[in-house]
């Protein structure tokens, strides 16, 4: 059976068009995909407009038209909502593409109550922040049905550098869970390294070129070292309010398999002190201010 092109899909939904909503129909329609899209703030529904996309008021809207539809969305409850709004509005045999980092169990609750409908949704989060989703430089943990997925990896490859596929229902989510484990260590790790460089009197820009490409390195190293080394946490891409949810997450599902975390542990005061000292809009890597705070003084040189 020959793999589908995009002309062949018809219109793609994407309800949510902020930081990852965005870039991902951006790509998909340079990619020969027609893009349908909503969101809560017409300045967004503006931006999908400017990228090519159709913008529409409502998700219901996007259920008459597409039987693919991608989700972007922030919160639980926004999630449920529009859930509940596809179910009335979708077709039997619509396919729902869920990329966001919610609970489990959450996700579940909605898989089924589509399913009543005759729809399918799948599981599947995404590795990488808003800013890598331009460069369509993020990783998809696809799981669910088989032939929903399959039927859907053209669609994917719209979006993403690599895609996944690891099973039922949920191991998708584990997957995130995970990698952004992972992304909470090499975080932190990466905000001591540049400003051990700093208090050496090094260039940290120079150092995260050396070391990037070594055994030292890492992606945290490359993407958001720069960001220390300039910073320009500002400029969020993922703030520490939306991630320390994330971590909840992930802390949850660790003490719910015993699993030993000293790292990742020792990781949370950091991002809880980010949000408390005036970083709580600002990217995770303003945890390299967070450590700047505990700077030591350093000690005074004997004369010769």
């Amino acid at each position: 059976m020959n793999k589908k092109t995009a002309g062949d899909y018809g219109f793609i939904g994407m309800i949510g068009i902020g930081n990852m909503g965005l870039p991902m129909s951006a790509n998909m329609i340079k990619a020969g995909f027609k893009i349908i899209g909503t969101a809560r703030t017409q300045q967004s529904r503006d931006k999908l407009a400017a990228v090519g996309g159709t913008a529409v008021l409502s998700a219901a809207e996007i259920g008459e038209k597409s039987r693919y539809i991608i989700l972007a969305l922030p919160a639980v409850d926004v999630f449920h909502n529009i859930c509940t709004e596809l179910s009335t509005s979708c077709e039997k045999g619509t396919i729902i593409l869920e990329t966001g980092t919610f609970p489990i169990t959450e996700k579940e609750k909605a898989k089924n109550m589509l399913e009543t409908h005759g729809i399918i949704m799948l599981d599947i989060p995404l590795s990488g922040t808003g800013e890598q989703a331009k460069h369509k430089d993020v990783v998809a943990f696809g799981s669910g049905d088989k032939e929903a997925y399959e039927d859907c990896i053209p669609i994917i490859e719209g979006f993403c550098k690599s895609q996944f596929y690891l099973g039922e229902f949920g191991n998708g989510m584990k997957m995130k869970y995970i990698a952004n484990q992972l992304v909470a260590i090499h975080n932190v790790s990466t905000a001591e390294a540049i400003l051990f460089a700093v208090r050496m009197g090094m260039d940290p820009n120079e150092v995260i070129k050396v070391i990037g490409g070594g055994a030292g390195g890492s992606r945290m190293l490359q993407v958001r070292g720069p960001v220390m080394a300039n910073r320009s946490w500002e400029q969020a891409q993922i703030t520490n309010t939306v991630f320390h949810k994330d971590l909840e997450l992930i802390s949850e599902a660790l003490y719910k398999y015993g699993c030993p975390s000293p790292l990742f542990s020792g990781t949370i005061p950091l991002y809880t002190a980010a949000i408390a000292s005036g970083h709580a809009e600002h990217d995770t890597s303003s945890v390299y201010a967070v450590l700047e705070q505990m700077i030591q003084p350093l000690p005074k040189q004997e004369n010769k």
